[in-house]
């Protein structure tokens, strides 16, 4: 886990642009209607996979901002409400902090979607927001939650780990020729 604040900001950008890259492959699989043909899923093409990469662009410069201003710290209050970090286990409190973040961030991002793409970009009413925001949660929530859980957290704590370790190990050894 970060140990610097340099640190702790090249976490927060891994785990922001995984999340936002998983669920705009979601959610546009949703919106270009690959669910309703046969196959589902499993209809998707490499081309979606290029064509979110834009808007996980932007959308994971918002998810680092939003997290950082209120999301991780309202998950952490939450968690440290339920849960001791020092005398539970770790790694179950490591998840439930993950679990209470992902229920702040999930309504947190959809507001900021419903806006985006569907007022600003679709031309919705802006009357019709809370219909459209409810809505926006109810359909992200359960990917928000399994993706996290089952793979952008672990990507990027494995990808964090890579970068320090080697990082790490490298400096050992500098320190150890001189």
């Amino acid at each position: 886990m970060p140990k610097t604040k340099f640190q702790g900001i090249i976490f927060g950008l891994l785990m922001s642009y995984s999340m936002a890259y998983g669920m705009e492959i979601y959610n546009i699989a949703i919106k270009e209607r690959y669910l309703a043909m046969n196959g589902g899923f499993s209809n998707l093409t490499n081309q979606i996979f290029l064509d979110v990469a834009i808007e996980a662009s932007y959308m994971g410069l918002f998810v680092f901002l939003f997290s950082n201003l209120w999301g991780n710290r309202l998950g952490e209050k939450f968690a440290n409400k339920h849960m001791n970090p020092t005398k539970d286990n770790p790694y179950l409190y490591r998840l439930f902090r993950q679990a209470c973040t992902v229920g702040i961030m999930c309504p947190t991002m959809s507001l900021v979607a419903s806006i985006l793409f569907n007022v600003i970009l679709a031309g919705q009413s802006i009357t019709q927001l809370p219909a459209i925001w409810v809505g926006t949660v109810l359909k992200n929530f359960p990917m928000a939650f399994l993706w996290n859980m089952y793979a952008a957290s672990p990507f990027s704590h494995a990808v964090f780990h890579l970068i320090f370790e080697h990082r790490n190990k490298t400096q050992d050894k500098i320190t150890e020729k001189t």
